[in-house]
């Protein structure tokens, strides 16, 4: 097997574990937050929410660093340090006795984490040019079914083992993957072979600096787009339903719809980005997604909403491979894990934005214009990208 595919293998799995570790506490999390003291409901959905969207700030705020890390000491070695340090957040989160704690280490988990960013540099900066999109697509499944499958795993051990015991299965799990990492992961890279440069003089190394704001901008619309209805996905389905009968059950698999698409069409949608271009499949993909939100206010049915999401979920599979293919074309090997670093950063930014943008226009507008927020937002990206990058730049060495 070549050494970049071997690599595309290890790096998936550990994403998808670094991924469901990060999102696995959704279930549970206000359960565990009442165990630790806390019995208010009001002080349990405050405290829920500062525990959730803290990791995620601290992650925004940490991966350039450690992006620009990857680029002077190694990408596998940010691997290692990611998947050891959040593997030891995790079990630690089992010990915890008050939500000051929780909090704290949650906010440490962000703090470690990077181990997306620097899996998204290495196969970037390995892969061979015409296996690029494939191989990206690929890799972003690992991240996206983390993520969707985390919660559902989360959320049948807590009722097993009990919810201090997840903890523990995960930070071994994630464990595993660090193990994995160090055994299997080849990277030939020198300590020291590449100059420390400034945050000034990496940019002046960019050739298209508007193209790769508008990839990040696109990084973080897609993920406020996809987080948008999070929030308000229960009470719209209930809505829907004229009743409270499984309304958990469909909104949770309302949620899982577009997952479950994206994990199967990313990998397909990389393949056509390899054929025909990566600006090109972004820009269909980001078009296709803007017009299936609109019926999405107008549905009758939970299933027809679940149809739409599914379908949506398939055509926003070819955006994160497209744009990881873009980033790569855009910059030298050398300041590549820096630039994911950014784009990781955006993301995060966006699962923060997201749920807060769809609650508030919710609150004051009504669902239907969710739906409609979110479609101009995509419109207005695919103008800007395309208004940008009507020339592709040339693959930097």
């Amino acid at each position: 097997m070549p050494l970049w595919k071997r690599n595309l293998l290890v790096c998936w799995f550990g994403t998808f574990a670094t991924a469901a570790g990060m999102s696995l506490v959704v279930p549970f999390l206000p359960l565990f937050i009442e165990q630790l003291g806390i019995h208010e409901t009001g002080a349990i959905e405050r405290w829920s929410g500062l525990a959730f969207s803290a990791t995620f700030l601290l992650s925004a705020i940490a991966s350039p660093i450690w992006g620009r890390l990857a680029d002077q000491k190694g990408r596998k070695l940010m691997l290692l340090r990611a998947s050891l340090g959040m593997a030891i957040v995790m079990a630690l989160m089992g010990f915890v006795q008050n939500i000051y704690e929780l909090v704290g280490l949650r906010l440490i988990m962000g703090g470690v984490s990077g181990y997306v960013a620097a899996a998204n540099a290495l196969v970037a900066t390995q892969v061979p040019k015409e296996h690029a999109g494939s191989a990206l697509g690929t890799l972003s499944t690992g991240m996206v079914s983390g993520t969707l499958i985390g919660p559902l795993i989360g959320g049948w051990l807590a009722e097993q083992v009990g919810i201090r015991h997840v903890f523990y299965v995960t930070g071994s799990f994630i464990f595993l993957a660090f193990v994995v990492t160090l055994v299997f992961v080849r990277e030939k890279f020198v300590t020291g072979e590449r100059p420390q440069l400034s945050n000034r003089e990496v940019w002046k190394m960019i050739a298209y600096p508007n193209l790769l704001i508008s990839l990040f901008l696109t990084s973080l619309m897609l993920q406020v787009a996809n987080m948008t209805i999070e929030p308000i996905v229960t009470v719209y389905v209930k809505q829907l339903l004229h009743n409270s009968a499984h309304v958990a059950v469909i909104s949770g698999l309302v949620v899982s719809a577009s997952g479950i698409s994206t994990v199967f069409a990313a990998p397909r949608l990389g393949v056509i980005s390899d054929r025909v271009g990566a600006q090109r499949v972004l820009m269909v993909c980001l078009c296709v997604s803007a017009i299936l939100f609109i019926p999405q206010a107008f549905v009758k049915t939970p299933w027809q909403l679940m149809m739409l999401r599914f379908l949506m979920g398939a055509s926003m599979a070819g955006t994160l491979p497209a744009v990881s293919s873009l980033l790569r074309q855009s910059v030298s090997r050398s300041i590549a894990g820096r630039v994911f670093g950014y784009n990781q950063s955006a993301r995060y930014v966006g699962n923060i934005a997201g749920p807060l943008i769809g609650a508030n226009i919710t609150a004051n507008f009504g669902f239907r214009y969710v739906f409609y927020f979110t479609s101009l937002l995509l419109v207005l990206n695919a103008l800007w990208v395309y208004v940008l990058d009507k020339r592709s730049p040339a693959e930097p060495s």
